[in-house]
């Protein structure tokens, strides 16, 4: 039963050694919401114009939406986005 000596702390230890963790969490989560609303407005056959529209937002804030770079994204949008998919907003 030896150990390996060459295995160090797994990648999340690791991430938050560095400070790093909640940053690499947040930009996941924001990944998959980016992903998950555009996919479902290619299904449905809606434009960015009208997605704006239905959430009653602009353009430019349904962009921050869809950017999985852009974090600021309010609630409510994300619950009106959900809405206007037909989906509803789960927060876990």
């Amino acid at each position: 039963m030896s150990k390996n000596k060459h295995i160090g702390p797994s990648f999340d230890e690791l991430l938050k050694e560095e400070g790093t963790l909640e940053a690499a969490e947040l930009a996941a989560i924001k990944k998959v919401i980016a992903e998950q609303v555009t996919k479902e407005m290619k299904k449905k056959r809606i434009s960015q114009t009208e997605m704006a529209k239905r959430i009653g937002t602009s353009r430019a804030a349904l962009m921050r939406l869809l950017n999985p770079e852009n974090y600021s994204v309010t609630l409510l949008t994300l619950y009106r986005a959900a809405a206007a998919l037909g989906k509803d907003l789960e927060i876990r």
